[in-house]
């Protein structure tokens, strides 16, 4: 039976959590003590796409190279329980020997990663809240410890919403952004096996700004994340007709700023190649982010934009074409959300802190 107490010792902890991080190593060093595991991963994702970005915290599951061949195997060949089916699943956690019948070989990632590292079982769950996943897990028993039960995979499914709605206010942006210095995008080409073959100097010096974590070592020199190298492993995949999903995730680098990093197949006579571009994420990159972290719908979004504008009840009414009553309601509802207390505060707190654009003015 899930213990309870304990879960509310997790959640509790979580609220005061200073990063994702600390959110990160705290839950798991909890919950290891409830859901017996020898290895962990827990990454953030891009909430738009469902790709791992930064922070990721890897726990006893050794070399980088080895973490990014996880990430490429989940990407291009997982057919059993993969994230993206797990994001929208009704049960947002699942084990891997539960969902085989108990042939866990059935996993490309068991077969190719897992059996040889001594791992017996998975645990993995996406943690998501208002349909859109903020972050992944995976718990990694070792062979001969037994499976993990109905009651774990409960317990883990449980923590899934609370976890992402903490992520996502962890993740709320508190910088303009673009205020990375050196605008120009960074430019890393990949051949059709995966490996790093030019570089930009653009591209260089964004890496180096980004935070600590696992990466997979490059002929190039610097070693790349593994977020960024998975974003060109998702390129492949939906050339390959593995995914339809967008390859692209948003970065925050040590100093709090923002890079937005998107990949695509090129065409040509050798094809397979991979570009991926980085450089200063837009406003309009950032905007749902900010809209997300705040929980903000987008028609709040909408009028929040307008208020910035210096627009009245009355002018915001006329131009959505609504009551100035259900104005009122939408403006009370932001301010409560965005913990405010005038249209003063919450230009400050958004516009000036977050840098949102302003919303195109009605021809």
């Amino acid at each position: 039976m899930i213990d309870q107490r304990e879960r509310r010792t997790i959640l509790d902890r979580a609220k005061h959590a200073h990063d994702a991080s600390d959110l990160f190593r705290g839950t798991s060093a909890r919950l290891r003590r409830l859901v017996g595991y020898q290895a962990a991963a827990w990454s953030a994702t891009d909430p738009d796409t469902g790709l791992v970005t930064a922070p990721m915290r890897v726990e006893n599951l050794g070399r980088g190279e080895e973490c990014f061949a996880y990430w490429e195997c989940a990407l291009l060949e997982e057919s059993v329980i993969p994230y993206r089916e797990l994001a929208r699943a009704a049960v947002p956690a699942a084990g891997l020997r539960a969902s085989t019948d108990d042939l866990p070989a059935r996993s490309a990632q068991y077969r190719k990663l897992l059996a040889r590292r001594g791992v017996g079982d998975e645990l993995r769950a996406v943690l998501r809240v208002g349909g859109r996943p903020w972050g992944v897990v995976s718990l990694f028993r070792d062979e001969g410890r037994g499976p993990f039960g109905p009651d774990e995979v409960s317990l883990v499914a449980s923590l899934s919403a609370p976890l992402a709605a903490r992520l996502r206010e962890l993740t709320r942006p508190v910088s303009a952004p673009g205020s990375v210095q050196g605008q120009d995008p960074g430019l890393i080409l990949f051949d059709p096996s995966g490996t790093p073959i030019s570089m930009n100097d653009e591209a260089r010096h964004y890496l180096a700004l980004l935070p600590d974590g696992p990466s997979a070592p490059s002929p190039l020199g610097p070693p790349l994340p593994i977020w960024l190298a998975g974003t060109a492993a998702q390129a492949r995949a939906v050339a390959a007709g593995h995914d339809r999903g967008a390859a692209r995730v948003r970065i925050r680098t040590r100093e709090g700023q923002w890079l937005v990093c998107h990949a695509s197949c090129l065409d040509g006579p050798s094809g397979g190649h991979v570009a991926v571009i980085v450089q200063p994420a837009a406003s309009s990159d950032m905007a749902p982010i900010i809209a997300e972290t705040y929980g903000l719908s987008a028609r709040e979004l909408e009028i929040t934009q307008l208020i910035a504008r210096g627009l009245s009840t009355g002018g915001i009414a006329a131009a959505l074409m609504i009551s100035p009553h259900t104005v009122r309601d939408h403006v009370k509802t932001v301010f409560a959300k965005t913990r405010v207390s005038s249209r003063g505060e919450l230009v400050a707190r958004l516009f000036a802190e977050n840098y949102w654009p302003h919303r195109a003015t009605r021809p």
